[in-house]
């Protein structure tokens, strides 16, 4: 699966498969235009492809009619769980409008070097290290990733820009409602930022790359900052998904905030936007619907492990999306209490398939979440 992802497309098309395309046609009574004359897909470029926003993204701009490529880093484990669905092999090559190629942020030369060969029309980073308290145990990595990674791929754009003449490229940077930290809510573009930890800190710097390279070189660059999003997708090492497998944030549902990204991208012009709900719950309501969802007093269930504590903490966190929704014309369509029941949905079907497991001695039950 991963070598085959990564495997470059063959771009060849047999005359058989184009004559039996023609004969299609003429059996319909219809003739089709040559693939040459045809319009060309919109191409989209996305690092971190493997993610929960990545996947709903490739979906949403495959249902577009993009060429969707996603930059994956190489690992010993598969990583590519999220997007396996809608995986069709390269060789494939009038059906596969999703590749994965080997890169990395942290490799300018890998990122420069796909831009040339891909060619995008739109770019979204939307990948980093984005677990906020595994930010304070690895803060240089994070910052690297995150904060230096942005401005690598930024660069890339722009050199590529420079050199091919293709100024059309429009670049989207994913941001977080964690920069906001401490400052208090409602939380708008214009709300100063106070990160409380250095994932937060790292997202800041990258914002501020993104806006410079707009300003400095008339890059089509835009900056998402997306208040808490969640899903079946979610990784379970996410307080959201901690509370799901066991049994006051802006929580908003993935798979309508990636609709937003792409509204970005087809503006005259660049400009940066919050996505929430505008709507704030406590981790203890989310905990209260969760539970409620299954007949279960979350009381009875849940153990506070202070080792999950972050060292500076963000109390409170509420979006003002009144210009995504009057320039992008976007509204959120999942509620608060429609996206914690999917998520208790899809963990309990997860439930069903690792008890079969477990009975059939395949899986240790004491080693599951």
């Amino acid at each position: 699966m991963a070598t085959a992802a990564a495997a470059n497309t063959d771009s060849t098309t047999s005359r058989s498969e184009s004559e039996s395309e023609s004969d299609t046609a003429a059996v319909n009574g219809t003739q089709n235009p040559p693939r040459s004359l045809q319009p060309a897909r919109k191409i989209a470029l996305i690092t971190g492809i493997t993610g929960q926003d990545g996947s709903y993204l490739t979906e949403f701009l495959l249902n577009k009619g993009y060429e969707v490529h996603g930059l994956i880093r190489r690992s010993s484990n598969f990583n590519t769980q999220r997007i396996n669905h809608i995986y069709i092999d390269p060789h494939n090559a009038h059906k596969a409008r999703m590749k994965l190629h080997y890169a990395d942020l942290s490799d300018a030369s890998s990122l420069r070097r796909w831009l040339d060969t891909i060619q995008p029309d739109e770019v979204y980073n939307l990948a980093a290290q984005s677990h906020v308290a595994v930010s304070f145990e690895i803060p240089d990595y994070t910052a690297d990733v995150v904060a230096t990674g942005a401005l690598r791929l930024l660069e890339a754009v722009r050199s590529h820009v420079s050199a091919s003449g293709r100024s059309h490229i429009k670049y989207y940077q994913a941001g977080s409602s964690e920069m906001f930290g401490s400052t208090p809510p409602p939380q708008s573009e214009t709300t100063p930022f106070h990160p409380r930890s250095p994932y937060a800190a790292s997202k800041c710097a990258a914002h501020w790359y993104t806006v410079n390279y707009r300003e400095a070189y008339g890059l089509f660059a835009c900056n998402g900052i997306l208040f808490n999003h969640e899903s079946p997708r979610r990784g379970e090492n996410f307080v959201t998904r901690k509370i799901t497998r066991a049994a006051s944030r802006d929580w908003g549902f993935a798979g309508d905030y990636v609709e937003a990204m792409w509204l970005m991208l087809q503006q005259e012009k660049p400009d940066d936007y919050v996505v929430a709900t505008e709507d704030s719950h406590t981790v203890e309501e989310f905990l209260a619907v969760a539970f409620g969802y299954v007949g279960l007093n979350w009381r009875d269930h849940v153990v506070i492990d202070k080792r999950y504590f972050r060292p500076a903490e963000v109390d409170n966190l509420k979006g003002d999306a009144s210009k995504a929704k009057k320039v992008l014309g976007w509204k959120p369509r999942v509620g608060f209490e429609q996206l914690v029941k999917m998520m208790v949905d899809e963990d309990i079907e997860l439930a069903k398939r690792e008890k079969v497991l477990v009975d059939a001695g395949y899986m240790d039950a004491q080693q599951q979440p």
